[in-house]
């Protein structure tokens, strides 16, 4: 992939006071706990001081950011604000008049921007699939049926639809869509040069995921807010909205199991999690950007895990007694090397047969060696026809699912990249005895398929299923354009 400028300056940890064996220690936690890690980034005093991308993530390549999209809505909403052409006492029902249904409750009327961003709608939880189905083909309309059984204000639960309707809000007072107003104020003066968004199949942005940023633009939007809206001497955001925003504003509840980690019950400010040490903008599978002024510090994640709570702890209890302590060059350098040369584990075997083996997606296949199968969720319908074509230094996978025909190309002991309906792949596999078994990363997402053929069946699992549904064939077209379903 083509180089990107630098959007901020490099340094070392001893160069900004912090020990060095600290970031050293947070990466062989994420290790030891089996966090699958796609890159990280630790930013201090305004510089990186140390950074890495486990192969085959790289880093000119933006990562989904599911929930931490989310945050950025938050600053689109600051901006329209900041404007006066947006209040936070402002009514859903007035500024988006045409998407009210008819017979509307009188709760739902009193909704408002400030309601929408603290997630205090009177729900008690995720409203997303119940809106969807009362309202198909408009999701706005389909939030306001869904009944609250609370008064607007005094709770807070987690709520999607809340960014969606932020964003329409914003685009209608402004008269523009997010991706251009937030290209135009934030990403362009910024130098960030690949900010992707996922649609609904009515070409609007979900808001609350389906941004794509490379990891220095998270740790750059972190440094954004940690310097109260300013960057390069130009005031982008309003500090008085930042502060406003990443300040809290309504207690977490644990949930009835007990089973919420702990930086999920420390509160939500306006989009933005409150965390035990500052605060943070996340998404699902571990997208991070925390930010905590008490020690200057940003660090930017990205992975595919599903205990959220362990990077965090890896943080607190790894990087951060190491601030403010001295270090040495030597030190740093081997920091340097170790965050060099970082890769995920390339499938292991042999090249096999020189000729083309074909196979079905079918019944699963026993007693073959797996690296994760945690998600054993059908990626191709019942049926879909695989050929496996030997090819210099790997395979080429033919895909017919009937009313799609693809191919991916595989690399041997390493990793190739191919895009066969638009959004890139990098897959590599190899021969384990009578099986071929090849993993398929979805690269600018957290997801990746396990495809395993033991001629005539094949079978293909997500290791995390995509929260926009597991249809494989609708995460390689770009842009991803559905309606949500979370079924």
């Amino acid at each position: 992939m083509a180089s990107h400028p630098r959007l901020l300056p490099r340094s070392a940890p001893s160069a900004e006071r912090l020990d060095a064996g600290g970031v050293l220690a947070l990466r062989d936690r994420l290790e030891e706990r089996s966090a699958e890690c796609h890159s990280i980034m630790v930013v201090r005093h305004g510089s990186v001081i140390a950074e890495g991308w486990w192969a085959p993530y790289s880093p000119d390549r933006p990562h989904l950011l599911y929930s931490l999209t989310k945050s950025f809505i938050s600053v689109a909403v600051g901006l329209a604000v900041s404007d006066g052409l947006l209040r936070l006492d402002d009514r859903v029902t007035d500024v988006l008049d045409d998407h009210v249904p008819a017979g509307l409750a009188p709760q739902a009327r009193q909704l408002s921007v400030r309601h929408l961003l603290a997630m205090t709608t009177g729900h008690r939880a995720d409203t997303l699939a119940d809106a969807w189905a009362l309202e198909p083909a408009d999701l706005v309309k389909g939030f306001l049926r869904v009944p609250a059984s609370d008064p607007v204000g005094t709770r807070h639960a987690y709520n999607n639809p809340t960014s969606f309707v932020l964003a329409r809000m914003v685009e209608r007072v402004t008269g523009r869509s997010v991706p251009d107003l937030l290209d135009d104020r934030l990403f362009g003066p910024m130098g960030v040069e690949q900010a992707e968004w996922d649609r609904v199949a009515s070409g609007a942005t979900f808001g609350f995921h389906g941004l794509h940023l490379t990891t220095e633009a998270v740790a750059a939007f972190g440094e954004l807010l940690l310097r109260g809206g300013r960057w390069r001497g130009q005031q982008l955001v309003a500090r008085e909205w930042l502060d406003l925003a990443t300040r809290r504003h309504v207690e977490t509840l644990q949930f009835e199991d007990g089973g919420r980690p702990a930086d999920w019950l420390q509160g939500y400010g306006y989009h933005f999690w409150m965390s035990r040490h500052g605060y943070r903008a996340d998404g699902a599978m571990g997208q991070y950007c925390l930010i905590i002024p008490e020690h200057d510090l940003v660090v930017a994640m990205t992975a595919a895990v599903t205990d959220m709570q362990a990077p965090l702890d890896a943080v607190w209890e790894c990087l951060l007694p190491g601030v403010d302590r001295p270090g040495s060059s030597d030190d740093d350098q081997m920091v340097a090397e170790r965050m060099r040369g970082l890769s995920l584990p390339r499938v292991s075997g042999g090249r096999g047969p020189r000729r083309s083996v074909s196979a079905v997606i079918g019944t699963p296949v026993i007693d073959v060696p797996v690296i994760d199968a945690r998600a054993g969720v059908s990626v191709l319908p019942h049926g879909t026809s695989v050929v496996i074509d030997p090819a210099d230094g790997g395979w080429r996978v033919h895909l017919n699912t009937g009313t799609d025909v693809f191919t991916v190309d595989v690399g041997q002991d390493t990793w190739r990249e191919s895009a066969p309906l638009g959004r890139p792949v990098v897959a590599t596999g190899a021969w384990q005895g009578a099986a071929f078994v090849a993993d398929i990363y979805v690269i600018t997402s957290p997801s990746r398929v396990r495809l395993v053929i033991t001629a005539p069946q094949a079978v293909a699992t997500w290791n995390m299923v995509p929260l926009t549904g597991p249809d494989l064939v609708r995460q390689l077209r770009s842009p991803l354009m559905t309606r949500p379903d979370v079924a």
